[in-house]
């Protein structure tokens, strides 16, 4: 009997460690492309529509030399109280956002696109988060961490950050960076036992 083709590796349209590091905890195969896609966030936009927007442009962007293959795209926000936190851009950014999140529980929202040449899936996950009451001094040194750079909300729940939450709702690895168990689904789905799943 003939050995069964192998899957082909997804696209993952992302520079992100954390997601990289997810689909092989999956052992998903993939292939890694920056997407060619400038994230902007208006104000006053709405949180889950901004996501899945941003997930389908940064998949969108590299469509055309996916060769085939299947193509992800995910962006992940960090709201509270309808505002969305992004990336800080320097230590006393991050510092206010966490400060703003202590004792506090928020949602980490994630849009996730799957697309092919055809068809197309957007959907989204959502998880919640709450932190403890933390003290300035333990503010300040998660900062000095350098752990926040380049986080949505300016924690890293895989890293240090786990000493700030209380406690988790939903799924964690969307709060690392990859809603894992909307994309199993959405491959058991689409691609029934391809990927070793459906």
């Amino acid at each position: 009997m003939a050995d069964a083709p192998p899957e082909p590796p997804l696209l993952l349209a992302s520079t992100s460690p954390q997601r990289r590091a997810i689909l092989a905890q999956l052992h998903i195969p993939f292939d890694v492309v920056a997407p060619r896609y400038e994230e902007e966030t208006p104000l006053n936009a709405d949180p889950l529509q901004l996501v899945r927007e941003h997930a389908r442009a940064k998949a969108r962007s590299v469509a055309d030399i996916a060769e085939e293959r299947p193509v992800v795209g995910v962006d992940t926000a960090v709201v509270l109280g309808g505002r969305i936190f992004g990336k800080a851009e320097h230590a006393g950014e991050a510092e206010q956002m966490l400060e703003a999140l202590s004792g506090k529980t928020h949602v980490v929202i994630s849009g996730l696109c799957l697309l092919t040449p055809g068809w197309e899936d957007v959907e989204h996950e959502a998880t919640r988060v709450a932190f403890r009451k933390l003290a300035p001094r333990e503010l300040g040194k998660y900062v000095a961490t350098g752990e926040w750079e380049g986080r949505a909300g300016g924690y890293a729940i895989q890293g240090r950050g786990a000493a700030l939450v209380e406690s988790i709702e939903g799924d964690y690895l969307n709060v690392v960076g990859l809603p894992a168990a909307l994309l199993v689904r959405l491959l058991a789905e689409r691609f029934s036992g391809v990927y070793g799943f459906g």
